[in-house]
């Protein structure tokens, strides 16, 4: 049964909480942006004022193996400046018993990087590239049966079960979706995780209208699946970026150098046509800021999105397309974005996605209601200083294009389940 953070009682429990503090680190191991640390604060702060001590569990970084660089003790003085408290470090997630049993009311323990374990992903390691179909199914096997005890002991440490990792929710892993097994009444979402769920919910179940997606990004592969989810939900669908030209090109422009695949024009006109048969309104760019090399030195010039010469290719979306998308936007009561509309990462190609982020923020000023997700848009509208100007900056880039794709995330779908075996009571 799931229980509310805000009501659940915590004097005297031990809450073991998955947060999401995989944060960029610089080559001396120092913070760079500690936005995902201060953003689970909140959940943290409540077990504590709630007369609760805490067991934090977080990833960070893709490790393999025990390896020193990704150790999370390289951020357990931040974390215990922005807690307030001191943080306790377990170097071992597997062998913090001792430590967690000592811990009293109002103090914190942050358990060793999870990912330092196969088990946490669930996944076998040091395959030798040529080892047969058995042998793998052996791993495979083994790593699942051990995944059960990897779980069973992370939850024996705590009385009830919080996640507030949501950029980790698309994942069935130990320590996102297996655990909540052991909590069959103990089991919440932290203040981050209600966040991103009633912001998505609001985009996608109560919309207001008219209703606009900007999706962009370089590949329609990567996005096909969300395109086809919010058609049948949207006003109006942006499409900017890379995987615009894939769409120009099915309608017989010329694209010259730019970035598109010709294996998904059949599912561009299908869109498209879907489109039309829906009354959704699809913009692409009609001008676009092209170059001759894929640099940010380039020479480059403006021409009409459908009669890019050869040997150029699209890099950023041109003035009449942003003053076309404009309209729309600011015509709009709720808004969903997610990709750059240019090669964002370029300074002289980012002003198309940065006029965007511009554009979200004026809509918001407005009234509309304005979600922003995946690593360049959030990086657009932080860059601008919109960060607190737009209704909501989704902290899940994978896990937030799952959900805009209607998909159930194993994170939620292990809180809401009801009960289930394997519980502490019976194991």
């Amino acid at each position: 049964m799931q229980q509310h953070i805000d009501s659940y009682d915590f004097t005297g429990k031990k809450a073991i909480v998955r947060v999401d503090f995989n944060v960029p680190l610089n080559e001396n191991f120092e913070i760079t942006d500690d936005t995902r640390i201060r953003r689970a604060i909140p959940t943290l702060k409540k077990v504590l004022a709630g007369g609760g001590s805490l067991i934090i569990m977080s990833h960070l970084g893709r490790p393999k193996k025990v390896d020193p660089k990704f150790s999370l003790k390289h951020i357990v003085a931040h974390v215990s400046e922005c807690l307030g408290v001191p943080v306790q470090f377990a170097e071992d997630c597997q062998a913090a018993d001792a430590q967690a049993a000592a811990l009293k009311p109002g103090e914190a323990l942050l358990l060793e990087n999870l990912r330092f374990y196969a088990e946490e992903e669930g996944k076998p390691r040091g395959l030798a590239e040529d080892a047969s179909d058995e042998e793998k199914a052996a791993a495979k096997k083994a790593v699942k049966a051990s995944q059960k005890e990897f779980t069973k002991k992370l939850a024996s440490y705590a009385d009830c079960y919080i996640n507030d990792a949501f950029g980790t929710a698309h994942r069935a892993h130990a320590s996102t979706a297996l655990i909540a097994e052991y909590f069959p009444n103990d089991k919440m979402f932290g203040y981050l995780m209600e966040g991103e769920i009633k912001a998505i919910d609001n985009v996608l179940k109560n919309a207001k209208r008219p209703f606009t997606a900007i999706i962009g990004g370089s590949k329609v592969s990567s996005k096909l699946a969300v395109l086809e989810n919010l058609l049948p939900k949207v006003d109006n669908l942006i499409i900017g970026g890379g995987m615009g030209y894939t769409f120009i090109k099915a309608m017989g422009g010329k694209i010259g150098n730019s970035l598109h695949e010709d294996d998904l024009i059949p599912q561009a006109l299908d869109i498209m046509a879907r489109a039309k048969e829906l009354g959704v309104n699809l913009s692409l760019s009609t001008e676009t800021v092209v170059a001759d090399d894929f640099s940010n030195e380039a020479n480059h010039k403006t021409v009409p999105s459908n009669e890019i010469p050869e040997g150029w290719e699209g890099m950023d979306a041109g003035k009449a397309s942003l003053e076309n998308w404009k309209k729309i936007i600011l015509g709009s009561k709720t808004i969903l974005w997610n990709g750059p509309v240019g090669v964002f990462e370029m300074d002289t190609f980012a002003k198309g996605t940065l006029q965007i982020a511009e554009y979200l923020a004026e809509a918001t000023a407005n009234g509309a209601y304005t979600l922003v997700g995946g690593g360049d848009s959030v990086a657009a509208v932080t860059k601008m200083g919109y960060a607190d100007k737009v209704s909501y900056v989704s902290t899940g880039g994978g896990a937030m294009l799952e959900a805009i794709e209607g998909k159930d995330l194993p994170g939620i779908a292990a809180i809401r389940g009801g009960q289930v075996s394997n519980n502490k009571s019976n194991s």
